[in-house]
């Protein structure tokens, strides 16, 4: 143990980089697994239709027209900050919320998991994930 302790302080450089390595390690591992708790796979979305979600398309109305997963609403920012008015009776059960990549889906579910929405997730990887897994969309 001493030579551990001779060694951290003849090579100080090396120990607080070692540290901070180490820290960015365990905050990415934990960020990880908290997104991955409020976010679905394409086939877990499959199986939350199954069981009456409701979808929610962050995406502009031109783009909603052009292919969406079946059965999904199209709403923008605002309406989702307003969603606890409007969507009172899914506060309860499943809603997933989705965009072309996933990049803003994580706002929207922290925005409605505030607003009461006890079961508000995000499509893991967005539309893309959707249609890389070769999954259908309908206009």
């Amino acid at each position: 143990m001493d030579r551990f302790l001779e060694y951290l302080s003849h090579h100080p450089w090396l120990t607080t980089g070692t540290a901070v390595v180490a820290a960015l390690l365990v905050v990415y591992e934990l960020r990880t697994r908290a997104e991955s708790r409020l976010s679905v796979s394409p086939q877990d979305l499959i199986r939350l239709m199954g069981q009456g979600a409701l979808l929610l398309d962050l995406r502009p109305a031109e783009q909603y027209r052009l292919g969406h997963v079946a059965g999904a609403r199209q709403m923008d920012g605002a309406q989702i900050l307003k969603a606890a008015d409007t969507l009172k009776k899914y506060k309860e059960k499943p809603v997933i919320v989705y965009d072309d990549t996933g990049s803003l889906t994580g706002a929207a579910v922290r925005q409605l998991n505030a607003q009461g929405f006890t079961q508000a997730v995000a499509l893991r990887g967005g539309l893309a994930a959707w249609r890389a897994d070769h999954q259908p969309l309908v206009r």
